[in-house]
């Protein structure tokens, strides 16, 4: 079974109470979705940097953040994992403020997981930054990372319908 890293922009999503931005209630469905329906296929992991984040800010939100990364093992933050968010950072594939989102990266890669699950498309999931984040991954030996969305794992099974309808 994948292993997959669960990055706190996942668990915020998906216990948040539902935005009426509309771009934001989709967001928070998909992380949802994800949870309901993917989650029992892979072995999940995460970090105490998550945890100390989806301890932030309302208590009551963060306690439902807490319950769903309960019992959810926890990989090693260490120097190495420093040493490579650091690497990440130094060669400008995240800015400095996003270092926390390095060491996610980081974090994930060197504990051998698959899949970096994260809906933070700004600093982890950049379109733009994702080549460059798996060469530099690669050279530093750490190249069986992939960093994607729920949207990835929730394509559905539609396509095959519409094969059979139009037959």
């Amino acid at each position: 079974m994948d292993t997959v890293y669960i990055e706190t922009s996942i668990v915020s999503h998906a216990t948040a109470w539902p935005s009426s931005n509309i771009q934001t209630a989709a967001v928070q469905h998909l992380a949802r979705e994800w949870w309901a329906i993917e989650r029992q296929k892979f072995n999940l992991v995460t970090s105490q940097l998550t945890i100390t984040e989806a301890s932030d800010g309302d208590p009551s939100a963060a306690a439902d953040r807490l319950k769903l990364l309960d019992g959810i093992p926890l990989v090693a933050l260490n120097s190495e994992v420093d040493n490579l968010a650091n690497l990440i950072l130094a060669n400008h594939l995240m800015p400095k403020k996003a270092a926390a989102d390095a060491v996610h990266v980081a974090a994930a890669a060197i504990a051998g997981v698959d899949y970096l699950l994260t809906q933070n498309c700004k600093h982890i999931a950049n379109a733009h930054e994702l080549p460059r984040v798996y060469r530099l991954l690669e050279d530093q030996g750490y190249g069986q990372l992939l960093i994607c969305t729920p949207t990835e794992f929730l394509g559905g099974d539609d396509d095959n319908d519409d094969e059979k309808s139009n037959t």
